[in-house]
């Protein structure tokens, strides 16, 4: 199992955080998503993904890359079921797979590299301007998931009862990447008590964008 990916993307953390919980080995490969104007965007690295996004993940010898993080984790549930990240009663894995696109599908898109580097870039806000824009839609989306998680009985410990699954391998990068750009958590102590019970498993620590090899 190889992953390329960059120890500050919120989708290489997904990825990393799942396969530590199913306790399978991988290397590590960093695609710097800054220097030298992006190493997504080389030509090696398009032969992988040819969407020059992060991350792209090869499971053997000549297969083919997959992307997309989301994927990528339902990949591992299928190929590895052992210490599986999803319910099992089709109903319950509706409403998980429902938290986590919340996140990789409401939240991170607007706010991802690109596109904060074409607001700065193209359409010339400031950093002020940048960070309200991140800010707004974290708030919003952080904003229905605490009511959620916060009246519903299946949350336990972590965002589906007391054992950490396929919702919080998508929450926890995304609460990181937040504070980075200060967002305000204080509305939010569902979600920051779940992230707090997951930063304390080893799991998560060795996953964690500081504890990466390519971490600056």
């Amino acid at each position: 199992m190889k992953l390329f990916g960059y120890f500050r993307s919120s989708a290489s953390y997904r990825v990393r955080i799942a396969l530590n919980l199913k306790g399978i080995g991988y290397e590590q490969a960093s695609v710097h998503l800054l220097r030298n104007g992006g190493e997504q965007f080389s030509d090696e690295y398009k032969q992988l993904n040819p969407e020059s996004l992060v991350p792209a993940m090869v499971d053997g010898e000549g297969t083919a890359a997959m992307s997309q993080s989301l994927a990528m984790l339902e990949y591992l549930e299928e190929a590895y079921p052992q210490k599986p990240l999803l319910p099992t009663d089709a109903h319950d894995r509706a409403y998980v797979r429902a938290l986590a696109l919340a996140i990789a599908c409401d939240i991170h898109p607007v706010n991802n590299l690109r596109i904060l580097k074409y607001l700065s870039a193209n359409l010339g806000v400031s950093d002020e301007q940048k960070n309200a824009w991140y800010q707004h839609w974290c708030a919003i989306g952080f904003a229905g998931l605490e009511q959620r998680l916060a009246h519903d009985s299946r949350r336990g410990l972590f965002c589906f009862g007391d054992q950490p699954g396929f919702a919080d391998c998508v929450l926890i990068p995304q609460i990181f990447n937040a504070q980075r750009f200060n967002c305000d958590m204080s509305p939010y102590p569902t979600l920051m008590a779940i992230n707090q019970h997951c930063l304390e498993l080893p799991e998560f620590i060795s996953a964690s964008p500081a504890n990466q090899p390519d971490a600056e």
